[in-house]
C-alpha cells in the first residue's frame, strides 16, 4: 500500500461496517443469524427460509431500503432490531481501527464518518465500540435518502458539509461505493483488504487497500 501524501489531505471520510469494525457482525447476522430466526419465528426448515430470503435480498441490494432495519421488519414481520441485539457481542473493532483515528484528530483533519447504515444500526453498534468521540460528525445516508452507490448521496454530502473532493481521502470495504466516491472527484481513494476477519483477504481490483491501519500514520 502506497504512503499517503498527508500534506493534501484535509477531510478525512471513513466508512464504518467493513472499514472500522469488522464486517464479521453483519455477515454472520444476514447469512446465518436472521435466516436461523426467521424460520424459528416463521415455522418453515432453514432451507425454505434461505429460499424466500434470497431473492428478496438480490432484489434490494445497493438500494437504500438494503440498509434499512426498518423496511427489513415490516418486509419479513420480525424486528430485526431485536435480532440484532442477539448477536451483538460479536460488533467488535477492527485492529489499530482505533489508533488511526486518535492519530487523525491529532493531526487536525477533518474526520467524518459516512455509512449506509441505519440510525438503529449505527446507534446499536456506537453503544458497543466508542467510535463518536473521534468524528465531527456521524452520517448515515439515510439522512439524505440516497444510499452512498448513488451519485445523488455526493451531491448532499456537499451541500452539507462542504468539503473539497480534491483534497479528502475515503476508506470503504466497498467497490462500487468506491467508484462512486471517485466520479464525484474524490482524490484518494483506498479499500480494505481484510472487511471480514473470518473470510481472509479479498480482491479490491483498481484500489490500493488498507491492510494495517498503522501504517497509514507514516507522515502524518
Amino acid at each position: 500500500m502506497p504512503s499517503l501524501p498527508w500534506s493534501d489531505i484535509d477531510t478525512v471520510l471513513l466508512d464504518m461496517d467493513g472499514t472500522l469494525l469488522d464486517l464479521h457482525f453483519d455477515n454472520h447476522f444476514w447469512l446465518e443469524h436472521l435466516p436461523q430466526r426467521y424460520a424459528e419465528l416463521h415455522g418453515v426448515s432453514r432451507a425454505m427460509a434461505e429460499m424466500e430470503l434470497q431473492p428478496l435480498f438480490e432484489r434490494h441490494a445497493g438500494q437504500l431500503q438494503w440498509y434499512c432495519l426498518d423496511f427489513w421488519s415490516a418486509e419479513l414481520k420480525l424486528s430485526v432490531r431485536d435480532l440484532k441485539l442477539e448477536t451483538a457481542h460479536l460488533i467488535a473493532l477492527r485492529p489499530d481501527a482505533d489508533t488511526f483515528l486518535a492519530a487523525i484528530k491529532r493531526a487536525g483533519k477533518r474526520v467524518i464518518m459516512i455509512t449506509n447504515a441505519h440510525r438503529d444500526s449505527l446507534s446499536l453498534k456506537l453503544e458497543r465500540i466508542e467510535l463518536a468521540p473521534y468524528f465531527e460528525r456521524l452520517i448515515s445516508s439515510h439522512d439524505y435518502g440516497f444510499p452512498k452507490e448513488n451519485p445523488q448521496f455526493w451531491d448532499a454530502l456537499q451541500a452539507d458539509i462542504g468539503f473539497d473532493p480534491a483534497r479528502s481521502l475515503f476508506i470503504d470495504d466497498t467497490l462500487p461505493i468506491l467508484r462512486s466516491a471517485r466520479e464525484f472527484g474524490v482524490a484518494h481513494l483506498l479499500a480494505v483488504k481484510e472487511p471480514d476477519s473470518r473470510k481472509g483477504p479479498k480482491d479490491t481490483a483498481e484500489f490500493a487497500a488498507v491492510e494495517d491501519y498503522r501504517n497509514l500514520i507514516a507522515g502524518l
